[in-house]
């Protein structure tokens, strides 16, 4: 399997991949405001790829629940400079984390290589049109609403079900406006549009995700539902956040979006090492 991104490839199977969380926010729900300034952002970015991010994924407008959108303006002047600085100085993939086709043509002309779009329930091709031209690589996430409504009372009939069913119908709508599927990766996006009961049910669930044959994301990193479970602020949920990245690596994810990367790293790399012998290899 195949994850194409620009001038990049990644082949699995391999070593999962960490993606490193830079938000240039001031209101994300775990670290908003600590690297709003491009410098910040830039020193933080570059921190998380001595730690060993294989992925860095920018964003400039906080997804968080009940969060104020962000006119576009706005957005690119936070995200474009961050990108082109980062891009000059490390040599691995960007992603832009956008709703915005115009950010993300603009984040994609800067030197990013990925979009990763929360709205991905769209009804428009404009984004996809953005990520067939650039040949970029593009996360395809679920969520039920859009971040200013998706918590109010998200209700599915069975949310495993209809998560895989989003997928294989965005794949379709996604090679038809001409993005291959070697460009698509899937996350079921944890906390978009889910209750508690919803993102446990999909995280024991991950491996039916794996039956499209695309790379598998997931973000669990310092998620509120954690904090319903166990009660522990944004700040104090490493442990179960590690505990989700490395039982989504045993489920078959590829990818795990995280905060935390050396932390995250050492987790994932212990869990596959002993996944291996397990395996036999």
């Amino acid at each position: 399997m195949i994850f194409r991104a620009r001038q990049f490839e990644f082949a699995f199977p391999r070593p999962a991949l960490v993606m490193g969380i830079v938000n240039v926010t001031p209101d994300s729900f775990s670290d908003g405001g600590k690297f709003l300034d491009a410098d910040a952002a830039v020193a933080h970015a570059l921190e998380l790829t001595a730690q060993g991010a294989d992925i860095l994924d920018i964003g400039g407008e906080s997804t968080r629940p009940n969060a104020e959108p962000v006119n576009e303006a706005e957005e690119l002047r936070r995200v474009i400079p961050v990108i082109e600085k980062l891009a000059a100085k490390i040599k691995i993939p960007l992603s832009i984390d956008t709703m915005k086709p115009a950010v993300a043509r603009a984040a994609l002309a800067a030197g990013a290589s990925i979009v990763n779009d929360v709205a991905a329930n769209r009804n428009d091709d404009a984004m996809w049109k953005v990520v067939a031209e650039f040949r970029a690589g593009y996360i395809c996430m679920h969520a039920q609403g859009s971040p200013t409504t998706m918590q109010k009372n998200p209700a599915y009939k069975n949310v495993v079900r209809e998560v895989g069913e989003f997928f294989s119908e965005r794949l379709e709508k996604l090679n038809a406006c001409g993005v291959s599927s070697d460009q698509i990766a899937f996350d079921p996006g944890i906390g978009f549009g889910k209750a508690l009961e919803h993102n446990l049910q999909l995280l024991a669930s991950l491996r039916s995700f794996t039956n499209l044959r695309r790379p598998l994301l997931l973000g669990a990193s310092r998620k509120s539902f954690i904090g319903k479970l166990s009660g522990a602020e944004a700040e104090n949920r490493l442990p179960a956040s590690l505990a989700c990245a490395t039982l989504a690596v045993a489920s078959g994810a590829q990818i795990i979006r995280a905060h935390d990367v050396a932390e995250t790293v050492q987790a994932v790399r212990m869990a596959e090492a002993i996944l291996q012998k397990t395996n036999g290899d």
